[in-house]
């Protein structure tokens, strides 16, 4: 234990038993050990007026310095001193720390000093910390004590008084915002209302849906949303109670959602059309299905489209159609089918005796599954509809549909739009199609790398067929040789409506072809030979063959380069044609000159002419000007859409045509639907 060594040095006191003017010291070294109890050191002890200092120190603060002196290896001389001073004038006793004055405060500890004669009757003490200094002292008529309490420091005070200013305002601050958000949040959220039946029956515990882009919530988001999802997928169930044709593509609903919505389904005596389009479905959600459409016999169409379900989806759709005796139309596009899945439709088109429509584009069904398909056209009479457009079939797959098309007599219309069957998978096809003993109406091999010597095998179907109304032929590369051998052909055919030969590098001298037969056929109504270099001796074969004779009610010659030397052939026609209702003339390249040649035809009263589509013809003011002054001149005219978009005029020709419009209207109450 430290040693407390304390000296004093004093003056007698005066007559009036006051100490002199030279104050009296009491220096408390740390470093030396402390004494027990009791006087330390007394200079003079002859006389009761002698001063005495006797020295104590309390329990605790003798503990706490024999652990410091014990555990901490660094010098006690280094610790501060304490310097208890008297001054002259005041008995009032002076605490130094390292030479500070910390009059007028309190510390607080353990160490009493006692004062001899040279104090009054009063007890002191001083206080400083954890450290508490007792002074007293006797006189000679008896004893007192006189006690001065001195508290902290001045330099202790002055960063507590910083931290308070710092610390209210931070507090004052945090609960403001705290009962702020707390109010905001009660006013925002809305009231939670009464869950219906339907929101508090789910598939599986947890389960949420989201109905903008995305899938499936996640089981963290807040409750907002799940009670949004819920209200939604209710709404879904009542549209599929409600109506005959719902659509519900595109609203993501994933696997779960459909669990749950399938329920409405079953035994459902209203919904007899329903798209589950685009909605993030998987093989597993095709699952719902199971023990629904199995009791649902008035469901006519269903839509399953731009969901990836894959081969195993379809397997297990078609395993729940078997006994479905409803469903006429079954829409597949786009579902990542293969030739797996196409094998389980070819089983189903075995068994199932319902189904009409079947529709299988974009997917991946290679000549292996157009094998299996085919196989089971041979044994299905009641398919009327099959679509395989944009599938990888080739020419192996044209060949093999061929010879299941030979024992078939349901099927009306064969869709085989971008199957790359080349000219030998379309003389196969062609093949089995002479020898079909059905009627089939409508012929669809549009893109499919066929030169003219496969629109040859084409033309020698054309002439037998009977009962073919539409054929496509759309962005192959007959050129005019292969042109001029469907011309051929159609001299024979009087059932064929509608061709389209877009795309084909035809030229003048295929359109010239092609215009001939139209002057003796009055049964085609619908010519597409758009995107062909036909130029304007092409347009001018054409119009010179329609301005009196054929029965084209839907003309199309967009990007066929006529210019305004074309447009002007096509104008005069107009003059005396009284058939073609629907005129598409997109980019040609017809300009101001084109546009006024054409708005002098619309002077005339042409009562059959209802659509002209000049979009993208490099039309400046002048044309726009030329047409509205048409407009305005034939009160009568019959147009009622006229499409010049992607044109150069400015607003004041788009001014113009506005007016003419409302004269129109005003004139004749008709109204024309012009688009910018």
């Amino acid at each position: 234990m430290a040693l407390i060594r304390d000296w004093a040095r004093q003056e007698k006191p005066t007559q009036t038993g006051r100490r002199g003017s030279k104050p009296y010291l009491t220096e408390i070294d740390p470093s030396s050990p402390f004494p027990a109890a009791g006087p330390s050191a007394t200079p003079s002890s002859s006389s009761s007026s002698s001063s005495s200092f006797f020295f104590f120190v309390d329990a605790h603060v003798k503990q706490a310095y024999t652990s410091m002196a014990s555990t901490s290896s660094i010098s006690l001389h280094s610790l501060p001193k304490l310097t208890l001073r008297a001054s002259g004038r005041s008995r009032v006793p002076e605490l130094r720390f390292f030479g500070v004055p910390c009059s007028g405060h309190r510390a607080r500890g353990g160490l009493r000093a006692r004062p001899g004669p040279p104090s009054q009757d009063e007890p002191r003490f001083l206080r400083y910390g954890g450290l508490v200094i007792v002074a007293a002292s006797a006189s000679r008529s008896g004893r007192s004590r006189r006690t001065y309490r001195e508290g902290s420091s001045l330099a202790a005070a002055a960063p507590v008084k910083q931290v308070a200013s710092f610390a209210v305002p931070a507090g004052v601050f945090v609960v403001v915002t705290f009962v702020l958000w707390k109010l905001v949040e009660k006013l925002m959220m809305p009231k939670r209302g009464t869950p219906s039946k339907i929101e508090n029956k789910s598939p599986t515990q947890g389960m949420k849906w989201s109905f903008a882009a995305g899938t499936n919530l996640l089981s963290n988001l807040n409750a907002k949303i799940e009670r949004q999802s819920n209200l939604k997928i209710n709404e879904f169930a009542k549209e599929l109670r409600s109506f005959s044709s719902v659509d519900m593509s595109g609203r993501n609903f994933g696997d779960e959602g459909l669990f749950f919505l399938a329920e409405s389904l079953g035994y459902n005596q209203t919904a007899e059309e329903v798209s589950f389009a685009a909605n993030g479905i998987t093989a597993a959600g095709i699952k719902a299905f199971d023990g629904v459409l199995q009791s649902n016999i008035v469901l006519k169409t269903l839509d399953v489209s731009g969901n990836p379900i894959g081969d195993e989806g379809v397997k297990s759709l078609c395993d729940v159609l078997v006994n479905n005796t409803g469903i006429q139309k079954l829409l597949l596009n786009s579902t990542d089918l293969g030739d797996e899945g196409a094998k389980a439709i070819a089983e189903l088109l075995k068994k199932n005796s319902t189904l009409r429509i079947l529709e299988l584009n974009n997917n991946m069904i290679d000549y292996s599954g157009f094998t299996s398909l085919a196989g089971a056209l041979l044994e299905n009479n009641t398919i009327r509809n099959l679509h395989l457009n944009n599938n990888y079939g080739g020419a192996l797959g044209a060949n093999a549909l061929g010879k299941g098309l030979e024992g078939n007599k349901s099927l009306r219309e064969l869709h085989l739009h971008g199957n790359s069957i080349g000219d030998e998978g379309a003389r196969a096809l062609m093949s089995g199609l002479s020898s079909h003993k059905g009627k089939l109406a409508l012929l669809d091999i549009g893109n499919n790398s066929i030169s003219s010597k496969g629109a040859s095998h084409a033309a020698e179907y054309i002439k037998k067929s009977k009962s073919l109304l539409w054929l496509n032929l759309y962005m192959n590369d007959i050129g005019d040789e292969g042109a001029e051998k469907i011309a051929d052909a159609l001299k024979d055919n009087r059932s064929l409506t509608t061709i389209d030969l877009g795309g084909n590098n035809i030229r003048a001298k295929g359109a010239a072809a092609i215009s001939r037969v139209l002057k003796d056929n009055s049964v085609i109504t619908t010519l597409e030979i758009g995107y062909n270099p036909i130029g304007p001796d092409g347009a001018q074969a054409l119009a010179e063959v329609l301005k009196f004779h054929g029965n084209i009610k839907t003309l199309k010659l967009g990007w066929c380069q006529i210019g305004a030397k074309g447009a002007e052939s096509i104008a005069d026609m107009l003059r005396y044609n009284t058939t073609i209702s629907v005129l598409d003339l997109r980019a040609n390249g017809l300009r101001d000159e084109g546009a006024v040649c054409l708005a002098r035809s619309l002077k005339v009263v042409n009562e059959a002419l209802t659509s002209l589509d000049l979009g993208f013809n490099e039309i400046r003011d002048d044309g726009a000007f030329a047409i509205a002054q048409a407009l305005k001149t034939n009160e009568d005219v019959a147009v009622a859409a006229l499409n010049l978009a992607s044109n150069l005029f400015t607003k004041f020709g788009q001014s113009a045509l506005t007016d003419a419009r409302d004269h129109v209207f005003e004139m004749s109450e008709k109204e024309i639907n012009i688009f910018f």
